[in-house]
């Protein structure tokens, strides 16, 4: 019985072992990308349409960003640690881009918190860490509905006044191409450089 069981625990080994070499010789690169903390995902279907309002209060959509690649990160001004982290790295991996691939992308910050920050905080706030970084939010229907298409989670965690919440929420990077149609998920890893070579990568 233990022989048994010494067997089919190697053969199943042997068979990770094969899986996992084939993942990565159909995905170089892709070892590298862990080692930074980084994945970037593919899928099809999701939904990338939204109406809602820059800084300057003028309602856009997705359609005003066509012919170049959209980066968007959801999150909110009053977010004390992941969002001025991942916009840091953000604003980083931008300086580390040349500047014909900086030029095609826009990267969007899109606000969960409709109550606190209006166009003008969200203006003031992503300027804080890159001219380029293009701050929107909108109705608390505009961003359920966006959050819905991007299958984006958020929750409000109460805190000591109404007003002293926070909300959880996820921490990925959207990348939109050109033609509006999503084209990956990515993990900044907290590394501007690394952000900056995986965008290289994706961006054509």
């Amino acid at each position: 019985m233990v022989i048994n069981n010494t067997v089919k625990a190697a053969g199943l080994i042997a068979v990770l072992a094969v899986l996992l070499i084939l993942v990565a010789a159909l995905n170089p690169g892709l070892s590298e990308r862990i080692s930074q903390g980084l994945a970037l995902v593919t899928s099809p279907r999701l939904d990338t349409g939204f109406t809602l309002t820059d800084p300057t209060g003028k309602t856009v959509t997705d359609r005003d960003y066509r012919g170049r690649y959209m980066l968007v990160f959801f999150g909110y001004t009053f977010c004390p640690d992941v969002c001025p982290t991942t916009l840091t790295v953000l604003a980083g991996a931008l300086d580390h881009l040349d500047a014909a691939t900086a030029a095609k992308i826009v990267p969007v910050f899109v606000s969960l918190d409709p109550e606190r920050d209006s166009p003008a905080v969200m203006g003031q706030y992503v300027a804080a860490f890159s001219p380029a970084i293009v701050g929107l939010t909108g109705s608390a229907d505009a961003i359920a509905q966006v959050k819905k298409s991007y299958r984006v989670y958020s929750a409000k965690v109460e805190g000591s006044a109404p007003d002293l919440y926070t909300i959880d929420h996820s921490a990925l990077l959207y990348l939109i191409g050109p033609d509006g149609r999503f084209r990956a998920t990515i993990d900044p890893g907290h590394s501007a450089a690394g952000l900056a070579a995986e965008l290289s990568r994706a961006v054509q």
